[in-house]
């Protein structure tokens, strides 16, 4: 007798994959939280930096 071949579906990503994909990214930005908010620091300040626009006209 011959084995039917089992489908698997693939439509599409499962609970299980967003899940662990979340999961990842949180963990990552709680270890490097200290290094990201010192960037985010850096960012915010140089775009809201009040005297690059006064040296600008």
């Amino acid at each position: 007798m011959r084995k039917k071949a089992k489908r698997h579906n693939r439509k599409g990503m499962g609970t299980v994959e967003i899940v662990i994909i979340i999961a990842v990214l949180v963990a990552l930005a709680l270890l490097f939280r200290a290094g990201l908010m010192e960037y985010g620091q850096k960012v915010m300040d140089f775009c809201f930096d009040d005297s690059k626009i006064a040296d600008a006209f």
